[in-house]
């Protein structure tokens, strides 16, 4: 009985039955291996993995965004959520400087539901905003405490 082999980008899964790999998954463009073939190659490629397919319709490309869902702008694909920010932004909140924490854990705290609703580009969109305001509520709660104990040293003197 042959056994079959898949990769999902970065592990290799199996051996499994034919019957077992229907249970996976897998879509057309899957890496696939098995005894007898000398590379990995896609699972539509290969005619006796066709009725896997049969009611699998083929992936919907999406016409309203140049960018597609799965890949980031620089090509690599996406195996988690971007860094959310979201505990930093809670601290420089707590600690720094209040309205602009406040739009960064507003971003952040959006970032995980973006990436799992699909929208890859709105989710590092948001990641991204997170960041900057963390970053600018950090430095202006810095420069304020800076200028405070100035303040306070030339008031004592």
């Amino acid at each position: 009985m042959k056994k079959y082999f898949y990769s999902d980008g970065t592990n290799k899964h199996g051996p499994f039955t034919l019957e077992e790999l229907k249970l996976e998954n897998i879509d057309r463009t899957t890496k696939v291996w098995f005894h007898g073939l000398e590379n990995w190659q896609d699972a539509g490629a290969t005619p006796e993995l066709d009725e896997i397919f049969v009611l699998t319709p083929p992936p919907i490309e999406s016409t309203d965004s140049p960018i597609k869902i799965t890949p980031t702008n620089s090509g690599e694909k996406l195996n988690a959520p971007p860094k959310t920010w979201l505990l930093e932004s809670i601290l420089v909140t707590l600690f720094c400087c209040l309205p602009f924490g406040i739009a960064g854990i507003v971003n952040a705290s959006s970032v995980e539901s973006k990436y799992y609703a699909g929208d890859i580009e709105g989710s590092l969109r948001s990641s991204e905003e997170a960041k900057k305001w963390t970053k600018v509520s950090f430095i202006v709660g810095l420069v304020v405490s800076i200028l405070y104990v100035f303040i306070m040293i030339a008031a004592e003197m």
